[in-house]
């Protein structure tokens, strides 16, 4: 099935890696190191609509369907609507389903059907990784904070923590 490239997607995480992330496996201090540095990167504005205002820290992660690995990529700055649909299962059973859907197709000037046919693969490739037990590699963190600058831990002014 040929898939649409869009700016904003749903990313679905497989059931058995669910409850398990960065905020909650982290220190505080090293989270909001993490999530600072996210938002100084956006500039105040969501890293994916532009949407200027309060964001939230998202982490990305890729996914290898063969050796079953969920790989830590990157920490962006998002806004809650944008985080709303890439979190669309938790997103529905809060009720607010219309709300991301409108929002998905005005970010990505698509149609409902359209948005209907994205939900559904993402769906599908849900339903097939969460077949599999994974592995979590965040090797990739020793390099994010890294690049981290030490002055993004100690802004005064800070956005709500984002959640996942």
């Amino acid at each position: 099935m040929q898939t649409k490239n869009y700016k904003l997607n749903f990313q679905l995480v497989p059931d058995g890696c669910w409850y398990t992330n960065l905020r909650s496996a982290l220190p505080k201090t090293v989270w909001d190191k993490l999530r600072r540095a996210a938002y100084a990167r956006a500039g105040g504005k969501c890293m994916i609509c532009n949407r200027p205002g309060r964001l939230e820290a998202h982490e990305v992660w890729s996914y290898d369907d063969e050796k079953h690995i969920q790989k830590l990529e990157d920490i962006v700055a998002v806004c809650p609507a944008c985080h709303e649909v890439i979190h669309i299962g938790r997103t529905s059973l809060l009720g607010r389903e219309p709300q991301a859907q409108a929002h998905f197709m005005k970010v990505n000037g698509c149609t409902q059907s359209e948005y209907h046919a994205a939900l559904g693969e993402a769906n599908r490739v849900h339903a097939e990784r969460s077949r599999h037990e994974w592995v979590t590699d965040i090797g990739r963190l020793r390099e994010i904070l890294a690049e981290t600058p030490p002055a993004a831990a100690h802004k005064r002014e800070d956005p709500p923590r984002g959640s996942r």
